[in-house]
């Protein structure tokens, strides 16, 4: 029961902490209250868990919104809100979170190549950032279970568009044990079994 060294996280075709940055993009009540994808209540346990993963394994985040300080929407859902804490949020006029500066620069700036992307809607605000992300030469993976359109058609056919430009959709549970990896790695053993059980993917007998 040998593991092999940890690889390298710059070749590393799978994603690890090390290479990988997580944005969060417009998670705010106009939002999810149009979501007819999932189950709304669904939907916000989903990107509250995912982000405590994330938190976990101590990939960045990179939070965004659009259009509070025009006075047209509102701020980021309180429960996800909390346990972000006061990490920056870059508020956006731009559907495309990928054509505002500030937001650009964030995720940039990280030097990560691999983007991890929730956003609401499926159909705009992933897509769109997505599609520019992958042209530049990033790898981005959608979160298919926290992420949630206008419809079950339109979150469909968005995930197609982004996958067919090339993005690897993934989940919540294969997040986890793709950062986690190896039980060898024995200091993110007890996040990983919280994180998992808290989610009913272990059950505690």
């Amino acid at each position: 029961m040998t593991s092999y060294a940890p690889r390298d996280p710059k070749t590393d075709r799978l994603l690890a902490p090390e290479n990988s940055v997580f944005a969060i993009i417009d998670y705010q009540p106009t939002q999810i209250q149009s979501i007819e994808s999932m189950n709304r209540y669904q939907l916000v346990q989903n990107i509250i868990a995912t982000t405590k993963l994330l938190q976990d394994f101590q990939v960045p985040i990179i939070l965004s919104t659009v259009n509070v300080g025009t006075g047209r929407n509102q701020d980021t859902i309180a429960g996800l809100k909390e346990i972000l804490g006061d990490i920056p949020s870059y508020d956006r006029t731009t559907i495309n979170a990928w054509e505002d500066k500030e937001f650009n620069e964030a995720i940039t700036s990280t030097n990560r190549h691999n983007i991890i992307m929730a956003a609401l809607w499926t159909e705009a605000c992933l897509t769109f950032p997505a599609i520019d992300a992958i042209d530049e030469g990033y790898d981005v993976y959608p979160v298919v279970d926290a992420v949630g359109g206008t419809s079950l058609a339109a979150h469909d056919a968005a995930l197609r568009r982004i996958e067919q430009a090339g993005a690897h959709p993934t989940s919540y549970a294969q997040l986890a044990c793709e950062l986690q990896r190896d039980w060898n790695r024995t200091e993110t053993v007890p996040a990983f079994l919280k994180n998992m059980s808290d989610t009913g993917k272990f059950l505690r007998l």
